[in-house]
């Protein structure tokens, strides 16, 4: 928050705050006296002036206990100046002595409630804080500081990780692991419903802040012409509320009606299904309130990297605030939790893709490892000269160098399926590649550059019947499409975390038992082995023998977390809207004069690659931003597909479950004021 200069004659004289604020705002002087008499009131609570139990009472806010406020500190004296600075929220303070970390919903004083009143100026729209963000109750309301956990946050009592039960010190009954139930996905403090609807803040009484006549909803949402709500990508509220999150209520499967909330009976009996709450979503995803060259941000970037929900987020923190250790070894409790959080993801993963057992899942960094380790592993061992090795026209150079690789280190030849002029994959001319000597055909499920929807169990089927191993690169299909290994029958499936709303630098290959027993370690060190001695070492069975050193724990743990989002939302309903969302955009963008899409398969994951005649794709990309709207310019790793088109790079919008046909037009204007220059 910027403070007033000073002027010379007074160099304490700061005007008064109250002066410039709208009719209605609290005086702040009565918004302390509402804390103390609110915080007074509590059970078991007996707050004096000062906020200590058993003190005398006063009715000064002056009283209370004077905090540091390092982050916005104000000059002696201001008006501006609460008792502990302006907006302080002491982050990275102890929990106060006494206090169940989790259960401590509430401040031990009234000190943090009390600066939202001397902070009421910085509550209006045209205040910014010191980052340069506009403020809002959200980012200066300390009394929700995530430090003290709870249920209103949505993330786990730290008290409840490790409860002890039934005598056995250090375990909940309910799970053979610390904090989650493997029986259902964890709600991270939501066992039995949505969380509570009443806010700390509701007892002070504090009123909208918004100006006379701004509402914080525009209006009703209209309905577009195929049934996706319309009318709130910018009307929106700024403050996330955890009790409207998609992921806390009312989840159903497909088709069942979601009781609670409202929507078009006409839109639903079109659909045949609830219609799909963006708003609701939107919700969970701090970062789409961000606001880039002072409009708020649309993210059509989501092939490169998606956004992260809130529980996401919430979940690495509680690991590295209560569970942080290494894994697989040590006696003491927090090796104990760290590991059954780790294992835990290992099994979401393996039911979220549809392994048959956790053991055919390992770790990576990411798809790029992932088929680096197969190539590395069981290419070395099982492919030679004059063998063949098989990808389509469509692959991101992950699953082409290290093929060219192994091709080179062994006299191997790389054979290339070529595709039509719609971006798909010639089954008839793939199967003339087939022989033999083919020992792997490695194919992506969805092209990151064309958003093409290869059929990959068709192309299975087909390697097996030669005697082919298949490894499906799944990047770009996890987050858009339901994935089940066994069905597919692959061998190999590979894919990324930050492609389906985890952390970045995790990721995941599933192997069959067989094959990962037969393969040997592709890196050697600690945590992959049995036993060492100089003469020999004996390695650690399948995954534990392709996950040397210490892995990334907390991003596995994150990625757990993302599962489990994606879960309960629903990858059909996630499907069904983004495949509406993809029609919608291509529908406005096929007619812009100069626009070239470059991908037109019939069947299509959420990915719009075009280009516009007088502009580089780079100028195209630039000028979207200058909007707010960030989408990929360039050739997306996959240079060899956008050759095939003549071109050299694309833009290329991509689409998620939290993007609205809004957004989508906001991105149609921009292309079209440029096609008419």
């Amino acid at each position: 928050m910027t403070m007033p200069t000073p002027t010379s004659s007074s160099p304490t004289a700061y005007p008064d705050p109250t002066s410039a604020l709208p009719a209605g705002l609290p005086d702040p002087a009565m918004l302390a006296r509402l804390a103390n008499a609110f915080f007074a009131a509590l059970p078991g609570s007996t707050l004096g002036g000062n906020g200590v139990p058993g003190s005398a009472p006063s009715e000064l806010a002056a009283a209370a206990p004077a905090l540091p406020a390092s982050t916005n500190p104000v000059p002696p004296g201001s008006p501006m100046a609460g008792p502990s600075g302006a907006g302080s929220g002491i982050p990275g303070a102890a929990i106060p002595q006494g206090k169940v970390p989790g259960a401590n919903l509430a401040p031990s004083a009234p000190t943090h409630v009390l600066s939202l009143g001397n902070r009421a100026p910085a509550l209006l729209p045209h205040a910014a804080a010191q980052n340069g963000l506009p403020d809002n109750l959200v980012t200066i309301a300390p009394a929700l500081d995530s430090r003290y956990g709870g249920t209103a946050l949505g993330v786990p009592e730290a008290a409840a990780a490790n409860l002890p039960a039934d005598g056995a010190a250090g375990r909940s009954s309910a799970s053979p692991y610390y904090f989650i139930d493997i029986a259902r996905p964890p709600s991270y403090g939501v066992e039995d419903g949505p969380l509570p609807t009443a806010s700390l803040l509701d007892p002070l009484g504090v009123p909208s802040l918004l100006p006379a006549g701004e509402s914080a909803n525009a209006g009703p949402p209209q309905g577009s012409s195929f049934g996706l709500p319309r009318g709130f990508a910018e009307s929106a509220p700024a403050r996330p509320d955890a009790t409207e999150r998609y992921f806390l209520e009312d989840i159903r499967s497909p088709g069942t009606p979601a009781s609670g909330r409202t929507s078009d009976p006409a839109a639903q009996a079109q659909s045949g299904h609830p219609q799909f709450d963006v708003n609701a979503i939107r919700r969970d995803f701090p970062i789409l309130q961000e606001r880039v060259n002072g409009r708020q941000l649309v993210w059509f970037d989501n092939a490169a990297t998606t956004q992260k929900p809130q529980t996401v987020i919430d979940r690495l923190a509680y690991f590295y605030l209560h569970e942080n250790s290494n894994i697989h070894r040590a006696a003491h409790a927090l090796a104990g939790r760290a590991t059954d959080a780790y294992e835990g993801a290992r099994n979401r993963v393996q039911r979220f893709i549809g392994a048959s057992q956790p053991e055919e899942i390992v770790f990576v960094r990411g798809t790029t490892e992932a088929i680096n380790l197969i190539a590395k592993s069981w290419g070395v061992q099982n492919v030679g000269a004059g063998d063949e090795i098989v990808v389509s026209h469509l692959e991101h150079h992950a699953n082409i160098v290290p093929w060219q690789q192994l091709a080179s280190l062994t006299g191997a030849t790389l054979r290339v399926i070529p595709v039509d002029d719609s971006g798909q994959v010639l089954l008839e001319e793939y199967s003339r590649l087939l022989n033999g000597k083919t020992k792997i055909v490695a194919v992506t499920q969805v092209s990151n550059a064309l958003g093409t929807v290869v059929p990959v169990k068709e192309m299975v089927e087909m390697a097996h019947r030669v005697g082919a191993v298949a490894l499906i690169d799944g990047a770009q299909s996890v987050s858009h499409m339901r994935v089940d290994v066994q069905a597919l029958d692959a061998d190999f499936f590979v894919f990324s975390g930050h492609k389906v709303f985890g952390p970045t630098g995790i990721g995941a290959v599933y192997g069959k038992r067989a094959l990962l027993d037969a393969m040997p370690p592709w890196q050697g060190g600690g945590n992959m082995i049995s036993d060492v001695t100089f003469e020999r070492t004996v390695f650690q069975p399948a995954p534990h023998r392709f996950e040397a050193g210490t892995g990334n724990i907390a991003d596995a743990v994150g990625l757990g977390a993302a599962i489990d989002y994606v879960t309960r939302v629903g990858i059909e309903n996630i499907a069904r809207y983004e495949h509406e969302l993809l029609d919608y955009a291509t529908a406005l963008m096929k007619p812009i004069p100069g626009v070239r899409l470059i991908g037109t398969a019939q069947d299509k994951a959420s990915v719009l690659s075009f280009v516009l005649n007088g502009y580089t794709p780079e100028e195209v990309g630039r000028a979207l931003s200058e909007e707010g709207i960030a989408v990929r310019a360039g050739h997306h790793c996959a240079q060899p597909i956008l050759r095939r088109f003549g071109v050299e790079a694309t833009v290329r919008p991509s689409l998620a479950f939290y993007n609205t046909p809004e957004e989508v037009d906001r991105m149609i204007a921009v292309v079209k004021r440029l096609a008419r220059h």
